[in-house]
């Protein structure tokens, strides 16, 4: 990559916007080790590295694997005033298993200490006047009834930020219904290839990618739509362009935390307002990057990912 391609990339990363995230906070337990995790804080810790100011809406327990968890959310460079710490259950865990290629699987343990987050109006008022440009959210947390008013709370207390759906379903927490409704409260959305097709068998979406994008930007409004291919890179739509962008070949170490990094690109992408192509490069570019490393957050720059 030339270097005046590289510093366009560098100065966009300067044009920061405040980003709210709901969701979940957990250790990955992998069979040697653990690693910090959790898809809402994946993508919160990766927007921070990308310069967003970024607000974590989460809690953690008051055991041991909490206050390790805060202490470590803490030098992310996140916004942790609704970081809370609740007493009725432990801090959320989930054994990883790594699959061939790019399949992995998580056993989540729930009820788990995000699930007993609750928020007072006073908090309400901060968040608001946080004033976020985008609102992040998946499947996970909204998969109680609890997790599912305070989501639409938010909602409601957020009407102009752009709400970026990641569906980053896990068996038993992945009920069609709420899945259907969440796509049609998005403005963006991304998911994997896996879950096109549960989407395809949940709302009648197509299944092939460029007619999924499509008829699911024309039915539901979604301003823009990625879907992870692995090793193949991704299938985007923005802006009515849609494109295919090849992967980057790496050494795969794990998966885990590298969909939440394209994730976080992709926003940055659609926030510098870029042609589809390049939005979809970036993205594969962080994603891969992160798969090359251990832990779904690993330390890595912008320019590690630009020169990739």
């Amino acid at each position: 990559m030339s270097t005046s391609n590289r510093n366009l990339y560098l100065q966009d990363i300067r044009k920061k916007s405040s980003v709210a995230v709901l969701g979940e906070v957990l250790w990955d337990i992998f069979e040697h080790s653990r690693q910090l995790g959790g898809a809402a804080l994946n993508f919160a810790a990766h927007a921070a590295r990308l310069g967003y100011d970024t607000s974590l809406i989460s809690a953690v327990g008051t055991d041991s694997l909490g206050e390790e968890a805060a202490a470590a959310i803490a030098g992310l460079g996140l916004d942790t005033t609704f970081l809370q710490k609740t007493t009725p259950f432990h801090t959320g865990t989930a054994r990883v298993q790594l699959g061939p290629g790019d399949q992995t699987r998580f056993v989540i343990e729930r009820p788990a200490a995000y699930d007993a987050i609750r928020i007072t109006d006073h908090e309400i008022e901060q968040i608001i006047q946080r004033a976020p440009a985008w609102f992040y959210y998946g499947t996970l947390f909204p998969s109680t009834p609890e997790g599912e008013a305070i989501l639409r709370r938010l909602f409601s207390a957020l009407p102009t930020a752009t709400r970026l759906y990641d569906l980053n379903l896990r068996p038993s927490f992945d009920s069609a219904p709420l899945v259907t409704q969440l796509l049609a409260e998005a403005n963006v959305v991304k998911l994997n290839e896996e879950e096109v097709h549960s989407v395809h068998e949940f709302t009648g979406l197509p299944s092939g990618f460029e007619a999924f994008c499509r008829e699911g930007a024309r039915r539901f409004g979604w301003k823009a739509v990625g879907v992870t291919l692995g090793a193949r890179g991704c299938a985007m739509l923005a802006c009515g362009e849609y494109v295919e962008a090849n992967g980057h070949a790496i050494d795969v170490v794990d998966t885990v935390g590298a969909g939440d990094a394209f994730t976080a690109a992709f926003m940055h992408g659609l926030n510098s307002q870029w042609p589809v192509a390049k939005i979809a490069g970036f993205a594969n570019r962080v994603g891969a990057l992160v798969a090359s490393r251990h832990g779904a957050i690993p330390d890595w720059t912008v320019q590690e990912a630009v020169e990739l």
